[in-house]
């Protein structure tokens, strides 16, 4: 294996140190035939001793963060941004499909440290203290992803399922979301906000991006789409 390798559904690719290397519908490593999905979409190459991640697309962005879920950054069009961990995981949603891929390094420039685990009750990130059921919500959205082992492909469910998982009203779902989405806009987290302020129409999708690969939700907290059930909460 060679210095960087790219692992997706279990097969794994080598980019050259000389090749400009295509993720997308089409190319080096052929995504999907997902007409949401562009031709070329990310590009990974190495320039000046140093391996890049470019977002060539037009339209769709992307998540990258390490494995310990300590750093994370999203890649919009025409952008890059070096892969400078042992692990970085990218996951990104092209119409109801969300992907994840993962790139190894053998010479990392930085290197990762595990964290500790968030303790019971309520959860904190930065400034921001999510309840038990606005977490569930996140976990509801994130369900597939989670339940996924490896790299590869799931769908995110649409508003009216993930209410339905947790046995709440479409408008308490809702209502909910909007509420979660403005908490995590207030302390940075881009992507969950469209034009003049208001909350993007694929904010489900970035949502699920950022908690899974922020480690926000983890298969553990699985649990809460049982505890919600019938919880009637305000």
């Amino acid at each position: 294996m060679g210095d960087l390798a790219i692992d997706f559904c279990g097969e794994w690719y080598e980019p050259s140190d000389e090749d400009v290397f295509n993720i997308g519908r089409e190319g080096d490593l052929e995504v999907d035939d997902n007409p949401y999905l562009h031709r070329q979409f990310l590009q990974v190459a190495r320039y000046d001793g140093i391996w890049w991640l470019s977002n060539v697309g037009g339209m769709l962005s992307a998540t990258v963060a390490d494995a310990s879920g300590g750093m994370q950054a999203w890649l919009a069009p025409g952008a890059r941004i070096p892969l400078v961990f042992s692990h970085t995981n990218i996951i990104f949603t092209a119409g109801p499909t969300t992907y994840e891929f993962a790139v190894h390094l053998k010479t990392p420039s930085f290197r990762q440290e595990a964290r500790d685990g968030d303790s019971s009750g309520d959860t904190t990130i930065g400034p921001v203290v999510f309840t038990d059921s606005q977490k569930a919500l996140i976990v509801a959205l994130a369900e597939p992803m989670l339940r996924r082992e490896g790299t590869g492909f799931s769908a995110i469910p649409s508003s009216a399922a993930a209410a339905k998982t947790l046995g709440w009203a479409l408008t308490r779902f809702n209502r909910k979301l909007d509420n979660v989405c403005d908490k995590l806009d207030r302390v940075g987290v881009v992507g969950l906000r469209g034009g003049g302020g208001k909350l993007a129409t694929n904010r489900r999708a970035r949502l699920v991006e950022h908690a899974v690969t922020s480690h926000l939700v983890t298969p553990d907290d699985l649990y809460l789409l049982e505890k919600m059930r019938g919880v009637d909460e305000g």
